[in-house]
């Protein structure tokens, strides 16, 4: 058996795959409110095919509850935020979770922490735990998820795996566990290799996103069109220039590096000056916003609407949104509160003035800025026509602005 801990945007698709390929799977988390939904048979959040993977799953006979069970493994999928004033990882949902666990497993299980961490957290923040209650004979492993929101069920499958454990032993044992439903490569190694290759991972593109940004910065400033630019440029072929756009969002490619900065201070350079130029993207689409209202006689902020909530398209996924660090920097200037704001996808009301009508929303504004780039805005594009149109995806072709 095999308990998953923690139900959100990793764990649930895990536990339900595990469960979908015959494994007989509990998954646990502390809130009430989820579980119970789950146990209603509603989903938390909305994903491509998860509908069906669920049904399969509960045909199959998983359970969900808030406390945890006796089991053979443990996989822990919980948030990992990081401290904003350290930059290092905050590890306390882990520490948390795992010592529920040592609690109540039996001998010999093996917890398998599921959670981005950075290299050696499981050394300074977890081996500990282990030696303080007594239960060395646990079997430690970090098997981190790759994963993304919109793609999530095609990626468990097929997307390669990384197993880190303290001994080859161990790493099988993970390893078929895993292979249940894994059709990519899984690769073994060691532990803090593996906390270290998912945060490299997500680095990586981070500073290489970074690079469109502050291009994109620069060609604003002398009047050029950075897409042509960045076109022509990967035409050579050893270049590979990402698009920029308004930030970065998720919990992943925007939290990640900071990991790094906080436990490398004397160290890191490019990846901490990578994040500040994301960071600071939102402030530059602010600016770019305001020159445009002022080009077009738009005084008042109230006729300008937000086109996306979300940090990418076509999920509800809003954490670390893009569009929600642009609603911070307006109300710091003291000029939030009126904007419209609006996206398919975002059911409840997060934030003020926002509409769950996309024609409600056009009628009551002169200027859109596209902030997700969403497949209703890509299909209906003349619906954009007569607004003055800050285009940060690069989606709607001519006639609009462009960062």
């Amino acid at each position: 058996m095999v308990n998953v801990k923690g139900l959100g945007y990793i764990g649930l698709p895990t536990a339900l795959m595990l469960a979908a390929h015959g494994v007989q799977v509990v998954g646990t988390d502390q809130s009430e409110a989820l579980v119970d939904s789950l146990n209603k048979g509603e989903l938390t959040f909305e994903e491509k095919g998860l509908d069906a993977l669920f049904h399969q799953a509960l045909d199959a006979g998983i359970r969900f509850q808030t406390g945890d069970v006796e089991a053979d493994a443990y996989i822990i999928a919980v948030p990992t935020p990081y401290d904003h004033r350290t930059k290092k990882t905050d590890a306390r949902y882990v520490v948390a979770a795992v010592s529920e666990v040592l609690d109540i497993c039996p001998k010999g299980a093996v917890v398998v922490v599921e959670s981005t961490i950075s290299p050696s957290t499981i050394d300074r923040n977890v081996r500990p735990l282990l030696k303080e209650k007594g239960r060395e004979d646990v079997k430690l492993a970090h098997a981190p998820e790759r994963i993304i929101p919109g793609n999530m069920l095609y990626e468990l499958e097929h997307n390669s795996r990384t197993i880190g454990a303290d001994s080859p032993e161990v790493a099988e044992q993970v390893k078929a566990l895993y292979s249940s439903f894994c059709q990519g490569e899984i690769v073994l190694t060691d532990i803090r290799t593996a906390e270290m290759t998912k945060v490299v991972e997500n680095t990586y593109r981070d500073v290489n996103i970074a690079f469109a940004n502050e291009l994109a910065k620069i060609c604003r400033a002398d009047g050029m069109d950075v897409y042509e630019v960045i076109r022509i440029a990967n035409k050579h072929p050893r270049v590979n220039i990402l698009t920029p756009g308004p930030g970065v969002g998720g919990h992943c490619i925007s939290v990640d590096p900071w990991f790094l900065v906080g436990d490398y201070p004397d160290i890191v350079d490019v990846i901490r000056s990578a994040r500040r130029v994301n960071d600071g993207m939102p402030e530059f689409v602010l600016k770019r916003m305001g020159a445009i209202m002022k080009e077009n006689g738009i005084t008042d902020v109230g006729r300008v609407g937000l086109y996306g909530l979300t940090y990418k398209e076509n999920v509800d996924d809003t954490r670390e949104s893009p569009t929600l660090q642009l609603l911070h920097n307006m109300d710091e200037h003291l000029a939030g509160g009126r904007i419209k704001v609006y996206d398919p996808y975002v059911k409840k009301d997060i934030v003020p003035n926002q509409y769950h009508d996309f024609d409600a929303f056009l009628n009551d504004v002169d200027m859109v800025v596209v902030l997700v780039g969403h497949d209703e805005i890509r299909n209906g594009l003349d619906k954009l026509k007569g607004k003055v149109v800050l285009d940060t995806r690069n989606i709607c072709g001519e006639g609009v602005y462009k960062l």
